[in-house]
């Protein structure tokens, strides 16, 4: 394996050349002799701890298990009481799994309502290596139409990596758009054609439901809480993508439960534990598992793929 070299950059004539977006100061630059692609850093999740919390360390242990094993776990913190197989856990009866659950709840103290999740590997769905050559193109997409492209390597990430499947719910394409959420941004969705296949007409359609409907609306979710942000805080981009998964109604619900009275990583890790409305256990998980992928990501790029170097792009 070649071995990464890491080199810190800087570009003294990028101010005269050509702006500095807004964001460079995230990119990084993988370089091999073939091919180069421009993707998003994870050094604000580590700068911030959000590295050492519980929940996307869970998260990124289920991307590298496979499907046929399990953890069994605590919902409300993630903490992992064993690992076991999927047969094994199966071939119980489910008086013999209600034990089991109780006897996990005596063992370690926890309160009898505590909710046990028995949660299956999940590295036949995460394939990050297929996904990883769109990143980039993603990241181009989204700026090119004024977007963070932050938003579109964690929708790749975490929709259906690398992956042209129909959700259940008949989302489709690389960013997972409805039929109606990709009509209404301008995209032809019908019997003889639908562009949400297209990467570059999905990401359009991504980027503009983010910028003239989830951010506005998160704008005015905190707004009416009296919570002050910036929008390229690390927690209000999390905040957005519950917008952008369980929708603004149900992203309000659970705040105006919660009557936070400041935002920052309490209120996305408050939001992890609190239900309301249709705000359930798969909207919960939505931000853990933007976090572990990028985290997993980086790790890849840095840790165990052959590169020939990464470049910070500031």
């Amino acid at each position: 394996m070649m071995r990464i070299f890491l080199l810190l950059i800087a570009f003294p004539f990028a101010s005269i050349a050509q702006p500095i977006e807004q964001w460079d100061d995230e990119k990084i630059e993988v370089k091999t002799s073939t091919e180069n692609h421009t993707i998003l850093s994870a050094s604000k999740i580590k700068s911030e701890g959000w590295d050492d919390l519980a929940q996307p360390n869970f998260w990124k242990r289920i991307m590298r298990l496979s499907p046929d094993s399990c953890l069994i776990n605590v919902a409300s913190t993630r903490q992992v009481f064993a690992q076991m197989s999927n047969a094994d856990w199966n071939r119980q009866t489910e008086d013999e799994k209600d034990t089991f659950r109780d006897s996990v709840r005596d063992f370690f103290g926890l309160d009898g309502e505590a909710r046990i999740f028995v949660t299956t590997g999940k590295n036949d769905f995460y394939k990050f290596e297929i996904v990883y050559p769109s990143l980039s193109e993603g990241v181009s997409a989204f700026e090119l139409h004024g977007v963070d492209p932050w938003y579109a390597q964690s929708i790749l990430l975490i929709e259906s990596p690398g992956q042209m499947k129909k959700s259940r719910a008949g989302a489709y394409g690389p960013f997972q758009l409805m039929p109606g959420v990709a009509r209404a941004q301008g995209l032809v969705v019908n019997r003889y054609e639908d562009e949400r296949s297209d990467f570059q007409r999905s990401a359009y359609g991504a980027a503009q439901l983010i910028k003239t409907i989830c951010i506005p609306e998160a704008r005015q979710i905190l707004h009416q809480q009296g919570l002050s942000y910036s929008e390229d805080d690390l927690w209000f981009r999390l905040f957005v993508l519950h917008v952008y998964h369980a929708g603004s109604f149900n992203v309000k619900a659970v705040v105006n439960k919660i009557n936070p009275k400041e935002g920052g990583q309490s209120l996305i890790r408050s939001m992890w534990v609190s239900t309301a409305a249709n705000f359930g256990n798969n909207s919960q998980n939505y931000s853990q598992l933007a976090l572990a992928a990028h985290l997993l990501l980086d790790e890849l790029v840095h840790d165990e793929w052959e590169y020939d170097y990464i470049l910070n792009c500031h």
